[in-house]
């Protein structure tokens, strides 16, 4: 049965110890399974305190990150690992044993040209080292694609399995995120089917980043392809509700949803479990 998350920027505008804290709570209070924590400032993190939250509260907690501009790993390789090394000391320190998200470029970062071979190249090379390194202190990578507002380097499915497959590393997944594949990719089933090998963690988000089911996201479609993958990682409900500078920087979102916190966690994850059930996750 697949486990089911809250991203903490459900719960708050930035994570903080003391607001990471009180996310970890609320996502325990609602019923999920775990929390999924911004890795974005890993020198910030206090892993020694979220580690006794997480404990406290009963659930786990994943990690995720986006580099900074300044190690965009096509145009800054050595910083991009060096700064991806760091976050997985943070990542074992907490008690986690996955770190997803755009490890492999930043947001907003653009060339104004399609990727070339050498780009994708140095993220092969770089994310394998890391892989390595990752794999000894028993953590995975998750590979995530996002669109092409917000990234040039990798937008659809297909490209991060390709990665992933040149990579060979086999602790390293495939991080779907379905607002993503509403912009990106031709449906929904048939990306997640062909991705069946790699699929590790999906990020369950609406097109409008607000309450699950009351969108344009094709769910069913989701769901079936979840369902045919044969897929066993978390689903992850990722919303955002407190919206601080550089997440509006990275995605562009200059309004709230509609709903509070609470309104969106708990329907959201009624609307998950639906699914789930309904199409044979559960």
């Amino acid at each position: 049965m697949p486990k089911f998350g809250s991203h903490a920027y459900l719960w708050i505008d930035e994570w903080t110890p003391e607001k990471g804290n009180y996310a970890i709570a609320a996502t325990a209070k609602t019923g999920f399974d775990l929390i999924e924590m911004p890795l974005l400032k890993p020198q910030e993190f206090d892993a020694a305190a979220h580690k006794k939250a997480l404990a406290q509260a009963g659930i786990e907690g994943t990690t995720t990150l986006v580099l900074p501009d300044d190690c965009h790993l096509p145009f800054h390789p050595q910083k991009a690992r060096q700064f991806l090394l760091g976050a997985l000391e943070k990542v074992e320190a907490v008690g986690s044993t996955f770190l997803g998200g755009c490890i492999a470029y930043s947001l907003g970062v653009f060339t104004n040209k399609p990727p070339t071979a050498a780009e994708r190249q140095a993220v092969v090379d770089v994310i394998g080292e890391v892989a390595l390194e990752a794999k000894k202190r028993g953590i995975t990578l998750g590979f995530e694609t996002v669109n092409r507002y917000e990234s040039y380097l990798y937008n659809t499915l297909a490209d991060g399995r390709a990665t992933i497959k040149a990579i060979g590393a086999d602790n390293i997944v495939l991080h779907p995120d379905t607002y993503q594949m509403n912009i990106e990719e031709e449906g929904f089933y048939q990306p997640l089917v062909d991705c069946a090998d790699v699929l590790g963690y999906i990020h369950i988000s609406e097109s409008h980043r607000g309450l699950v089911g009351s969108g344009t996201i094709m769910w069913d479609d989701v769901f079936r392809g979840l369902a045919d993958a044969r897929f066993k990682g978390p689903l992850v409900l990722e919303s955002f509700v407190a919206i601080n500078p550089d997440l509006m920087a990275a995605t562009k979102l200059w309004r709230p949803p509609n709903q509070p916190s609470e309104v969106l966690a708990s329907e959201g994850l009624k609307f998950m479990r639906a699914k789930a059930e309904q199409f044979g996750l559960i």
